[in-house]
């Protein structure tokens, strides 16, 4: 009777206690709020492999998995999301600290591609929106909303292409153009062989024909002479 009117006694004073400890972790900011971060949108503009095929992209911060993006498959689409995908979450954001994050794509015979790599940090959202656009690569949205920072209704990070040409694309065209004179080298190598045996022979046939009407000549010259 006793154990019992005990066990009564501490449940209810326990449950004060955990009331009171979760009404002061609500107080403290960052302490309940989760800032997991979801793809709104992406719009791919280049894809880096050197053959057409869909593209295999995929976000990662530094130090995590890759997140792959199984709905983009083709370049110069918008993609839209809910944020309910079975991928999404992309991530997680401290509140004072900012994360090494990028979009890149997947390649199985060398080092993967990068779009981007960018510092992401909490403040960079406004009204829980993030918009990260590098030129000639891909314009990305990004939804958090227990992050929250600047001013403005909107912000946005621009990344402008210096015009540069990237190392992939020069080493493609110098293979290229290294096969094509390969090519060109062997058609010409096997032109100039059969043109030199087409003149052998034609030279063989005429020194043949010369010997031969000489050796006419002088058997005609023989039997001249036992005539007379």
């Amino acid at each position: 009777m006793r154990r019992n009117q005990f066990l009564r006694c501490a449940s209810s004073s326990t449950y004060p206690l955990f009331l009171l400890s979760f009404i002061l972790l609500s107080s403290i900011p960052g302490s309940i709020s989760s800032r997991e971060v979801t793809l709104g949108s992406i719009e791919i503009f280049n894809a880096h492999e050197w053959w057409p095929s869909k593209p295999i992209v995929y976000f990662s911060c530094k130090g995590e998995n890759k997140t792959f993006l199984p709905d983009v498959k083709t370049t110069n689409f918008l993609y839209s999301f809910k944020g309910q995908e079975s991928w999404q979450p992309l991530t997680e954001l401290p509140e004072k600290k900012c994360k090494r994050c990028g979009i890149y794509e997947s390649d199985t015979f060398k080092s993967d591609d990068v779009f981007d790599e960018w510092e992401m940090c909490s403040d960079d959202f406004v009204e829980g929106k993030y918009i990260h656009f590098k030129e000639k690569e891909f314009n990305a949205t990004f939804i958090c909303s227990d992050c929250g920072g600047g001013s403005g209704s909107q912000n946005s990070t621009i990344v402008e292409d210096k015009g540069e040409p990237s190392k992939k694309k020069t080493i493609a065209i110098v293979v290229v153009v290294s096969v094509l004179a390969s090519i060109v080298t062997v058609l010409a190598a096997v032109f100039v062989y059969k043109y030199w045996q087409r003149r052998r022979r034609e030279r063989d046939q005429l020194r043949f024909l010369k010997l031969f009407e000489e050796t006419d000549e002088i058997e005609d010259e023989i039997a001249l002479g036992h005539v007379i």
